[in-house]
This record gives C-alpha cells, sequence and structure tokens, in this order.
C-alpha cells in the first residue's frame, strides 16, 4: 500500500496538536483527517474508514477510552488500529485503553519526528504477508476468517478488536500448543512496540468471556495454549 492512499483520523481536543501532528504526518504523505473530540471523531471514522486512528484520552463530551470501544464495535472498522495519546502521569489510562480495544499508546509531550516515526512502526503491521496463511481456518464449534476478520463461535458472529483477533489467530493455529508470553508479544504487538505482561492477560481475559473460557488455559510462569 502506498503511503498516499494511508489515511490517519487524528482526534484530540487542543488546536496546537492537530495542527502540528496533522502539519508532520501530511508532510510524509499520509492522507489525514482531523476531529476535536470523541464524538466528531467516531462520526468522522464512520466515515472516512481509516486505517490509523490517534485518540487523546482525555477530551470533553466524549473521552478517548468510550470512544475506542464504540470503534471496536463498528462494522467495518475491524482492522483500523487504534492508538492512544497519553499524558505523562496518566498510566491508569493505558491498560484501560487495552482493555477497551487500543493497539497501542504513546505518551506525550513527543517530538513530532519521534511520533512520525511511531507511526511509521503502527502501519508495518498493514503490510504485513499473509498469502501462506489460510484465509478460513475451522477450529472445533470457531471459524476463523482471517480476510474479513470474522469470527464464527458455535454459529454466532462476534467482532473482536484488532489484537483479540490476532491473539485468538495465533493460538488456535495450534491448538494444544503453549505459546510463551514473549512469542505472543512479538507475534502480536511486534518488536517496535513495547507493552507489558499485563497486556496479554487483559486480552486472554477478553477472549475468554466472548469464546469461553474453558478454551484458554494458562501455564503459570510461561505463556497461554488453546483447547479444544
Amino acid at each position: 500500500m502506498k503511503t498516499k492512499d494511508i489515511k490517519i483520523l487524528l482526534v484530540d481536543d487542543e488546536p496546537d496538536i492537530l495542527e502540528i501532528v496533522s502539519y508532520n504526518l501530511s508532510s510524509e504523505g499520509y492522507e489525514v483527517y482531523t476531529a476535536k473530540n470523541g464524538v466528531e471523531g467516531v462520526a468522522k471514522a464512520k466515515k472516512k474508514s481509516p486505517h490509523l486512528i490517534i485518540l487523546d484520552v482525555m477530551m470533553p463530551e466524549m473521552d478517548g477510552i468510550e470512544a475506542c470501544e464504540i470503534l471496536r464495535g463498528t462494522p467495518g472498522l475491524e482492522n483500523t488500529i487504534i492508538t492512544f495519546l497519553t499524558a505523562r502521569g496518566e498510566d491508569y489510562s493505558q491498560v484501560a485503553g487495552f482493555d477497551a480495544g487500543a493497539d497501542d499508546y504513546i505518551t506525550k509531550p513527543i517530538k513530532p519526528k519521534v511520533l512520525v516515526s511511531k507511526v511509521k512502526a503502527l502501519l508495518r503491521r498493514l503490510k504485513e504477508d499473509k498469502k501462506d496463511v489460510e484465509d478460513i481456518v475451522k477450529v472445533g464449534n470457531i471459524v476463523i476468517n482471517r480476510e474479513e476478520y470474522k469470527i464464527i463461535n458455535n454459529g454466532e458472529e462476534i467482532v473482536l478488536p484488532r489484537k483479540e483477533f490476532e491473539l485468538l489467530s495465533l493460538l488456535t493455529s495450534k491448538p494444544s500448543k503453549v505459546f510463551k508470553r514473549e512469542v505472543i508479544l512479538d507475534k502480536v504487538w511486534g518488536n517496535e512496540v513495547v507493552v507489558g505482561g499485563r497486556t496479554i492477560d487483559v486480552h486472554i481475559r477478553k477472549l475468554r468471556e466472548k469464546i469461553g473460557d474453558h478454551h484458554f488455559k494458562t501455564v503459570k510462569g510461561v505463556g497461554y495454549k488453546f483447547v479444544l
């Protein structure tokens, strides 16, 4: 995918951040849209279907956490990468952000060039080659459609956030195999993204709630596995 074809939505209530960040991303060739609050951001995301959404956490009318939850439940945005902008000292929002379905977080203040590099690292995920992976896989009563990012569990369609989908896809690729935590971080989040072990636990908990607790086994001190 060419840079000019990549759409980025920036949602922040600070005009200076909107202007500076959008200018730097536009200078790289990306198609950039902006919104000044969560309500406007959700509406614009539904209209533009961006590849990447950068969400501020603290905003009027609707904060970033609530906006993220709505976006993750919106058909057509399952494959969209969502990252939060969090001020230093808002560590509590990182776990809440991942819980809401975010892929990553960026701590501000941040230098424009560093932000651009971070965005490029996030967008590399769009270029992952999946030609050697089957588009549709059936594991027990679960059908995984990797091309459309859809899950059918016992005949019921379930919409999963991007990271939950990728985590489930990884674990079900080899049922009963124990995937070490470091392998999960590498395969699902990538080496360029720094996340804590708590992130995996949050996503596993969400999958247990949606797919079934009995399918996910914890191997203490090692990692997780999917069982039928």
